[in-house]
Protein backbone atom coordinates (compact mmCIF):
# COMPACT_ATOMS: atom_id res chain seq x y z
CA UNK A 1 0.00 0.00 0.00
CA UNK A 2 1.63 3.73 -1.16
CA UNK A 3 -0.76 6.23 0.39
CA UNK A 4 -3.43 5.47 3.38
CA UNK A 5 -6.73 7.88 3.94
CA UNK A 6 -7.25 8.77 7.75
CA UNK A 7 -10.47 9.55 9.64
CA UNK A 8 -9.86 13.12 9.06
CA UNK A 9 -10.96 13.33 5.47
CA UNK A 10 -13.80 15.34 4.80
CA UNK A 11 -14.59 13.98 1.39
CA UNK A 12 -14.19 17.00 -0.51
CA UNK A 13 -12.95 15.43 -3.42
CA UNK A 14 -9.85 17.04 -4.40
CA UNK A 15 -7.69 13.88 -3.65
CA UNK A 16 -10.27 12.18 -6.20
CA UNK A 17 -9.82 14.34 -8.60
CA UNK A 18 -6.05 14.63 -8.58
CA UNK A 19 -5.65 10.61 -8.59
CA UNK A 20 -4.54 9.23 -12.55
CA UNK A 21 -4.84 6.08 -11.24
CA UNK A 22 -8.64 6.48 -9.80
CA UNK A 23 -7.48 4.07 -7.21
CA UNK A 24 -9.50 6.99 -4.57
CA UNK A 25 -13.69 5.81 -3.81
CA UNK A 26 -16.21 6.32 -3.68
CA UNK A 27 -16.65 9.02 -6.09
CA UNK A 28 -20.28 11.01 -5.11
CA UNK A 29 -21.84 8.89 -8.23
CA UNK A 30 -21.06 5.97 -6.51
CA UNK A 31 -23.52 4.41 -4.16
CA UNK A 32 -21.07 3.97 -1.12
CA UNK A 33 -20.55 7.65 -0.98
CA UNK A 34 -23.81 7.88 1.16
CA UNK A 35 -22.52 6.02 3.71
CA UNK A 36 -19.00 6.00 4.28
CA UNK A 37 -17.57 8.85 6.82
CA UNK A 38 -14.36 9.00 4.47
CA UNK A 39 -12.68 8.35 1.15
CA UNK A 40 -10.26 5.39 0.56
CA UNK A 41 -7.25 4.30 -1.31
CA UNK A 42 -7.39 0.87 -3.42
CA UNK A 43 -4.02 -0.35 -2.29
CA UNK A 44 -3.84 -2.47 -5.54
CA UNK A 45 -3.98 0.81 -7.43
CA UNK A 46 -2.47 3.13 -5.93
CA UNK A 47 0.37 4.55 -7.91
CA UNK A 48 2.70 5.71 -5.55
CA UNK A 49 2.53 9.22 -7.26
CA UNK A 50 1.29 11.61 -3.84
CA UNK A 51 -0.72 13.58 -6.08
CA UNK A 52 -3.08 13.19 -3.65
CA UNK A 53 -0.91 14.30 -0.69
CA UNK A 54 -0.39 17.84 -2.19
CA UNK A 55 -4.34 18.04 -3.02
CA UNK A 56 -5.58 17.42 0.73
CA UNK A 57 -6.73 20.39 2.65
CA UNK A 58 -6.62 18.43 5.85
CA UNK A 59 -4.09 16.99 5.61
CA UNK A 60 -5.36 13.27 5.69
CA UNK A 61 -3.13 11.52 3.46
CA UNK A 62 -0.28 9.58 4.73
CA UNK A 63 2.52 7.37 2.66
CA UNK A 64 1.96 4.05 4.88
CA UNK A 65 5.33 3.91 6.08
CA UNK A 66 4.79 7.15 7.91
CA UNK A 67 1.02 7.06 9.26
CA UNK A 68 1.18 8.07 12.58
CA UNK A 69 0.95 5.09 15.14
CA UNK A 70 -1.94 6.33 16.71
CA UNK A 71 -3.66 5.94 13.07
CA UNK A 72 -2.30 2.63 12.28
CA UNK A 73 -5.34 0.55 11.56
CA UNK A 74 -6.22 2.70 8.81
CA UNK A 75 -3.91 0.79 6.20
CA UNK A 76 -6.20 -2.33 6.69
CA UNK A 77 -9.36 0.19 6.72
CA UNK A 78 -8.56 1.39 3.13
CA UNK A 79 -7.73 -2.42 1.80
CA UNK A 80 -10.88 -3.40 3.46
CA UNK A 81 -13.16 -0.83 1.90
CA UNK A 82 -12.14 -2.85 -1.65
CA UNK A 83 -12.78 -5.96 -0.51
CA UNK A 84 -16.15 -5.88 0.79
Amino acid sequence: MAHVIIDTCKKDNLCLDSCPSEAIRPGKDEAAWGTVSQLYINPEECMDCGACVAECPTNSIYPAEELPADKADFAEKNAAFFTN
